[in-house]
C-alpha cells in the first residue's frame, strides 16, 4: 500500500479530530462579520475556494479566496487565513511576512514548527493530518472539515459519509477512460478543481474542472466516448442528458445509476456530502496512477513543497 492510499483511508478519523480542534481554536479562526481573505497554493488554494463559498453562503461575512502570489495587497481584510501543509511554501511565507499587523493573520498548517507558523499571528496546527506523500489528500480535507465545523456543520455526519466512500467501489474503471472533467457549483467548484488536480498530479492524466453552469459554454466540446464528466453537489437541469448525448459517461452521486451503491435517497436519507464524494475522486486518481504504472506518492516534476530561491 502506498502512503497516499493509507492517508486517503484515514480521512474519516482525521475529520473528527479536526472538528474537535475547531472547538478549541475559535479565537484563531474568522469571527462572524469579519472580512476574510483565504490564501493557499495548489490544493490549498482550491480548499480556500470551497471555504470562501461556504462561509459566504452561511452568512458569516465577505470571504475571498486567492492564490497566495496573486493576493491583492492594496485591499483591506480583517483577517488573512493562510493554508499550508508544510508551512514552507515561499508564496505563503512571503505573504505572511508582509502582513503589517500579524494579529490579523492565521495559518492552518501541518507542522507547528514551520516558518509559516512563526510568521503568523495565530496558528492552528493539524499534525495528525500531515502526510508523507507528495500528493495531498487528508490534510486539505481535514482543514476543510475544521473550517466547516467552525461554521456549524455536522462533521460527524460528514465523516460517516466518508466511511462509505473510503470503501465503496469506484464508479468507473479508470482503464476505460482517457479524459475526465470535474464540475461543481458554489463551494463545490473548489472541490472540482481539487479532484482534477489529483488526476494530473498522481497520474499525469488529462483532467479539467469548471463551474457546472459554464460547462456547456465551450468545455463540453471535449466530451465523447471513453471520456467522463464527474459532478459534485447540485447540478443544472438537463446537464446529465447533455453529457449523455456526447457519448461521455456522467458520474454524479445524486442522479444516476453509476453510484447506485451509494444512493441513500431510497432509505430516506440525504445524499453523500460532496467532501466525502471527493474521496472517491482521490481514489480514482490513485487507481489511474496504478493503471499507468506510476508511483502516486512521488509524481514526476513535483516536490512536497515549493521553496523558491
Amino acid at each position: 500500500m502506498t502512503y497516499v492510499d493509507a492517508e486517503i483511508a484515514s480521512q474519516p478519523d482525521c475529520w473528527r479530530q479536526a472538528a474537535a480542534l475547531a472547538a478549541t481554536s475559535t479565537t484563531a479562526l474568522p469571527a462572524a462579520g469579519e472580512r476574510v481573505a483565504v490564501v493557499g497554493c495548489g490544493t490549498s488554494w482550491f480548499i480556500a475556494m470551497a471555504y470562501a463559498g461556504l462561509r459566504e453562503r452561511a452568512g458569516h461575512g465577505e470571504t475571498d479566496a486567492f492564490q497566495a502570489s496573486e493576493f491583492p495587497t492594496g485591499r483591506h481584510y480583517d483577517r488573512i487565513l493562510a493554508i499550508s501543509r508544510s508551512g514552507t511554501t515561499t508564496e505563503i511565507t512571503d505573504l505572511l511576512a508582509a502582513v503589517a499587523d500579524p494579529t490579523r493573520s492565521t495559518v492552518l498548517v501541518g507542522d507547528p514548527a514551520s516558518p509559516a507558523a512563526h510568521l503568523a499571528g495565530h496558528v492552528v496546527a493539524l499534525p495528525f493530518a500531515d502526510e508523507r506523500s507528495v500528493v495531498q489528500t487528508r490534510f486539505a480535507t481535514s482543514v476543510l472539515a475544521l473550517l466547516r465545523a467552525h461554521l456549524g456543520a455536522d462533521v460527524a455526519a460528514i465523516a460517516a459519509d466518508a466511511e462509505v466512500t473510503v470503501r465503496a467501489p469506484l464508479p468507473i474503471n479508470p482503464a476505460l477512460v482517457d479524459q475526465v472533467t470535474f464540475l461543481g457549483r458554489g463551494w463545490t467548484v473548489g472541490l472540482a478543481h481539487e479532484a482534477a488536480l489529483k488526476c494530473r498530479e498522481a497520474a499525469g492524466f488529462w483532467s479539467e474542472a469548471y463551474p457546472a453552469m459554464d460547462y456547456r459554454h465551450g468545455p463540453i466540446a471535449v466530451a465523447g466516448p471513453h471520456r467522463m464528466v464527474w459532478a459534485f453537489g447540485e447540478i443544472p437541469d438537463h446537464l446529465a442528458d447533455d453529457v449523455a448525448a456526447t457519448g461521455a459517461a456522467f458520474v454524479h452521486s445524486r442522479t444516476n445509476g453509476v453510484y447506485a451503491i451509494l444512493d441513500r435517497w431510497a432509505a430516506g436519507r440525504q445524499p453523500l456530502d460532496p467532501m466525502a464524494d471527493l474521496i472517491l475522486a482521490q481514489r480514482f486518481a490513485v487507481a489511474l496512477a496504478d493503471s499507468r504504472g506510476l508511483d502516486p506518492d512521488n509524481p514526476r516534476h513535483l516536490t512536497r513543497s515549493v521553496v523558491l530561491a
